[in-house]
């Protein structure tokens, strides 16, 4: 059994439905649940799930932020350059305009985190097995 697998349940928000519209930048499956999706709100907040392995791609926000909440699980968050946070429930994430970044599930556990989101997305190359098996 994966660890934390409590968490495909959601943890404190539902866990949503099967991320389809952002399919083609993960690897992996995961589910999203918007929480605030109010276009007089210039921000959205969204619960993600990630199963176990799963991650999305390289990506950068632009005119914007990211600011993650860990809330179940066990994942990475790595910026271009730097070596790869191992998270946990309670972590805290910031990612400031215009940075490199993936974030997403350790091999064999479940992760979820609420993610604040400013500006737009540019997605970029996935996070190549070969880079996320060197995650220890």
């Amino acid at each position: 059994m994966a660890k934390y697998e409590e968490v495909k349940n959601g943890v404190i928000f539902p866990v949503g439905e099967k991320n389809e519209a952002y399919a083609q930048f993960f690897v992996g499956q995961s589910y999203l649940k918007s929480l605030i999706a109010d276009p007089k709100v210039n921000v959205g907040v969204g619960n993600v799930t990630f199963e176990p392995g799963c991650r999305n791609n390289w990506h950068i926000h632009r005119d914007g932020f990211q600011l993650l909440l860990v809330t179940g699980g066990e994942g990475w968050y790595q910026e271009e350059g730097k070596p790869a946070q191992f998270l946990k429930a309670g972590d805290v994430i910031v990612t400031h305009n215009g940075v490199k970044h993936w974030h997403g599930a350790a091999k064999d556990s479940w992760f979820e985190h609420i993610a604040i989101t400013a500006g737009t997305p540019e997605w970029l190359e996935p996070v190549t097995d070969e880079e996320y098996n060197k995650l220890k």
